[in-house]
């Protein structure tokens, strides 16, 4: 029952959404389907973890330590991010930007968009993966193209692009794996494409199958994580589209294709004995954090900048992932979940300073802390904690990362901490005057609402002083499940 409602909610909420969502009252009504959705979510989250994994719907849907703090933490920024779009699209409205039509487009493919990421995470079929993973594509791509300016046509059409030529080649990856299965559990129809199946089986799937499905899955599902050279959809996507979207997009749908991309891992890991999937993640890792770092040094655009920051935080949890054991996927499922709450409340900052502003452009957008205190101290401390300074919890799984490099890749270990350190001296170069700097403005006289903004921050800061049990629980019994060399 508690999955059902999980699923059942946002579908329901897209279909009346899709009738209400230009009503004055369907912002509350996109709150209320969200909240309901992280209540499901809580519930199916109790019984987890009493009753251990679950298997439902005729093996359909599996619930385990991997994807359960996943569907929480989906739904959790599910919830705040509809918040925060409640007064953000409503001066978008007032300005002119979106009208009737627009938001009801917005409103209804947000709670399909949150369905879509729910059964990705959710489902035991590798098949329905691939199709929840095409579907979430298609729903963002309305919402990137919602203001219908020839800049966003243009992002959602390199989106729908790339992403379309990734998720195809993941199609491929995933009939190749549908190929070895049956030749081990025989004609058995969808149920060759059952994660848990194929997991009991791994070992006697062939090799030289998996270790070709494993590049087309990594590139297909690698494109829609962002990680380089199969980035270039994501800064624009970012720029264009709502801010509400770009922090679900940053926060949500790169950690729904990277636990793909894992899920996919622990197959043919195993079913080759080998480190060569490993090496493909860790390879493609460091180039996005590399390249990534240096991009962010071109960026005028404040949405720009930190969708760069994204693909260079996909990269260290790709390349964490790859290194394998307990304590880099220890430190990789961390820094997914104070990634995904930072970049959000970084985002939620961003879209209010740009609103007020009028502008996206970076040297235009001074003096925040003098114009709305508050926006201006949630953009600083969300910089501060994205780059790694501690307390946060960033820093806490950073530097879990870089030890774990130090002994296993210790190679690696200077790249890594040069590409941070360039990435740091850009952002907060960037930031900084964009908070402290000089303006003739004059101080806003209603500031916003930043409540997500700094609930978000308070858990990360949570997070790099104390990890709760339950929660660390959760993430030792993960990486046990995920393994690795």
């Amino acid at each position: 029952m508690e999955l059902l409602l999980l699923l059942g909610t946002p579908v329901l909420g897209a279909l009346v959404l899709w009738a209400f969502g230009a009503h004055r009252r369907a912002a509350e009504l996109n709150v209320l389907f969200s909240a309901t959705t992280f209540a499901a979510a809580c519930a199916l989250t109790v019984q987890v973890i009493a009753r251990g994994p679950v298997l439902v719907l005729h093996e359909q849907f599996l619930i385990d330590a991997f994807n359960v703090f996943l569907v929480t933490l989906t739904a959790f920024v599910g919830l705040t991010t509809a918040l925060f779009s409640r007064p953000y699209m409503r001066i978008e409205a007032e300005h002119g930007r979106v009208g009737a039509p627009r938001l009801r487009l917005y409103h209804s493919m947000y709670q399909l968009f949150t369905a879509t990421m729910l059964v990705a995470l959710t489902t035991n079929n590798l098949g329905l993966l691939w199709v929840a993973m095409e579907a979430a594509t298609l729903s963002t791509v309305l919402l990137v193209t919602l203001y219908r300016t020839p800049a966003s046509l243009e992002a959602g059409w390199k989106y729908f692009i790339l992403c379309g030529v990734g998720i195809a080649q993941a199609l491929f990856g995933t009939m190749l794996i549908y190929f070895a299965a049956e030749r081990v559990l025989g004609a058995a129809g969808v149920t060759a494409l059952l994660w848990t199946h194929l997991n009991a089986v791994k070992g006697q799937l062939e090799p030289a199958v998996l270790s070709l499905a494993f590049v087309f899955l990594l590139v297909g599902y690698g494109t829609k994580v962002g990680l380089a050279p199969l980035h270039n959809w994501l800064p624009d996507a970012h720029a264009e589209g709502p801010t509400p979207i770009s922090a679900v997009l940053s926060g949500l749908l790169l950690n729904v294709a990277i636990y793909a991309v894992v899920r996919c891992k622990i197959l043919v890991e195993g079913s080759l004995r080998s480190a060569l999937p490993s090496q493909m993640m860790m390879g493609f890792g460091l180039v996005s954090v590399v390249l990534a770092s240096l991009f962010l040094w071109r960026q005028r655009d404040i949405k720009r900048l930190f969708a760069y920051s994204s693909i260079e935080h996909m990269g260290i949890i790709t390349f964490a992932f790859g290194m394998g054991g307990p304590v880099a996927n220890f430190a990789a499922l961390l820094h997914m979940t104070v990634h995904s709450l930072t970049k959000s409340a970084i985002f939620f900052a961003v879209g209010h300073a740009a609103q007020k502003a009028g502008t996206q452009l970076i040297d235009n957008i001074r003096g925040l802390l003098t114009l709305s205190p508050t926006v201006g101290w949630g953009l600083m401390l969300g910089s501060l904690a994205i780059l790694g300074l501690p307390p946060f919890g960033v820093f806490a799984s950073e530097f879990l990362i870089l030890t774990t490099a130090m002994k296993q890749q210790p190679w690696a270990t200077p790249v890594l901490l040069l590409a941070l350190a360039i990435a740091f001296a850009a952002i907060f170069g960037k930031v900084q005057p964009m908070v402290f700097g000089d303006t003739e403005a004059r101080r806003l006289p209603h500031p916003p609402a930043l409540l997500p903004v700094f609930a978000h921050l308070a858990i990360v800061l949570l997070l790099g002083l104390y990890v709760p049990p339950y929660l660390a629980g959760w993430y030792r019994d993960a990486a046990r499940l995920i393994g690795g060399p």
